[in-house]
């Protein structure tokens, strides 16, 4: 018997990363299950975000939470998501319904961010309509590093990506 997925309602388990020093801000739209179980962003392993920072850096790909952690802190990025809970049939960002904002303005007050780029189209969307208006500080749209985006290769993501570093 075939296994019907359901939409369920979850919480963001994951905190903020924001070093001292963070001058940009990367949002998602909310942490895939696998990141989920992880505990930290990005964790699924065919996820390249990590492969295409540690290119437009010229650093290596760290693989633990600790080295992600240092490497975000040593090139002055913030990570978070947008969404703080919603409604999710397991990673799919296409079926997020019944969205609650995470507080992203607050976040980029107190630490004096000054750009916020979001990963992928959703992330975008979300900010635009819950964040924007409350910020004032549009975001910068990066094409999504998610496997789902096979249409872009890891070379074609780290040219676009680029712009993070002229900002950080």
């Amino acid at each position: 018997m075939e296994t019907v997925s359901q939409a369920q309602t979850v919480t963001h388990p994951i905190p903020p990363f924001c070093a001292e020093g963070a001058r940009v801000l990367i949002l998602g739209s909310f942490p895939s299950v696998r990141s989920r179980e992880s505990g930290f962003f990005y964790g699924h392993p065919q996820n390249r975000f990590w492969h295409v920072l540690a290119r437009v850096f010229e650093d290596a790909v760290p693989a633990t939470v600790e080295e992600k952690k240092a490497f975000l802190a040593a090139h002055g990025i913030a990570l978070w998501d947008v969404i703080a809970s919603c409604r999710i049939e397991g990673s799919a960002d296409s079926s997020i319904r019944d969205v609650t904002p995470n507080d992203i303005p607050s976040l980029v007050r107190s630490h004096g961010i000054r750009a916020v780029f979001t990963n992928g189209k959703k992330a975008q969307a979300l900010y635009d309509k819950h964040i924007l208006p409350a910020l004032g500080i549009p975001a910068v749209c990066l094409p999504s590093t998610s496997p789902a985006n096979a249409a872009w290769s890891v070379e074609r993501l780290t040219a676009s990506w680029h712009a993070l570093r002229q900002r950080s």
